[in-house]
């Protein structure tokens, strides 16, 4: 099952300017046939609302192609900016790589 895995890890600050990469990156993804996405954000230092509507919408594209997509490793202002935003409700974020691994894969 781990084929269908595909792990992005963004580097840096997730803003306008940057988040079409990752979108990009997570279509291409879906395009080749990955079901299951994981953003590793251990090396976002911030991210705004333009980063948080990239991942929104990402997670409508790949839930519209039958996949998952998860979140891990939030740095400190991530995790307070997800927390204001309530948005770790929808994206239920993963503490790291290794609990993704023992929650998600091992289930599928």
């Amino acid at each position: 099952m781990q084929n269908n895995v595909h792990i992005l890890q963004p580097v840096g600050v997730l803003d306008g300017n940057t988040t079409n990469e990752l979108r990009n990156q997570i279509r291409e993804s879906i395009q080749t046939g990955k079901q299951m996405i994981l953003v590793d954000l251990q090396e976002v230092n911030f991210m705004n609302s333009s980063g948080i509507g990239a991942l929104v919408a990402a997670l409508k594209d790949v839930k519209k192609a039958g996949g998952g997509l998860f979140l891990c490793s939030l740095s400190d202002q991530v995790r307070i900016i997800f927390q204001l935003t309530k948005m770790e409700r929808v994206f239920k974020p993963l503490k790291d790589r290794a609990e993704f691994e023992m929650k998600v894969l091992q289930l599928s």
